[in-house]
């Protein structure tokens, strides 16, 4: 049975603010910074950012190293009651996954108006043929988590 869902907005800012870090290690390391924490409980059960050039992994994004991550950290690839924070709006292929380990909510900072599947080009969670509903939020920290990106595409031209 579902626990009722309690919202704690300082913890929400919290974690959010460590998927930012985490996406700022990523920028270190050549790869587009966008980063991502799963918490159960109020704590952190998994981290990522994303590394698909390093990793030679197209689906190494920050969303799905976290939750790889947490189902390997709790031995389980359902992943009920824990909330997904992420520094960018998800794509198609990790609004799936959120789908298949059974997240139950997901936090975003800025919007991906290009390939976002939760707001910007489709919403995905509301399809009715899904047999699993993830809340979404998006909005969080959006201006750093924009700015971030911003940054690092900027220096990316100037580099070119």
């Amino acid at each position: 049975m579902r626990q009722p869902l309690i919202i704690d907005r300082s913890q929400d800012l919290q974690f959010m603010t460590e998927a930012l870090e985490l996406a700022r290690q990523g920028a270190a390391l050549g790869e587009v910074p966008v980063g991502a924490v799963l918490v159960l409980g109020g704590q952190v059960v998994g981290r990522g950012f994303n590394c698909p050039i390093s990793s030679a992994d197209p689906s190494a994004h920050a969303e799905m190293v976290a939750i790889r991550d947490a189902a390997c950290h709790l031995a389980n690839y359902r992943l009920p009651e824990t909330t997904l924070y992420v520094t960018l709006e998800p794509c198609s292929m990790c609004a799936g996954l959120m789908v298949h380990a059974r997240v139950r909510r997901l936090v975003f900072g800025t919007a991906e108006p290009r390939a976002g599947v939760a707001v910007s080009r489709g919403q995905f969670f509301s399809q009715d043929w899904l047999n699993h509903r993830v809340l979404v939020e998006g909005g969080l920290l959006a201006e750093e988590c924009a700015a971030l990106l911003g940054s690092f595409f900027r220096q990316r031209r100037q580099s070119a």
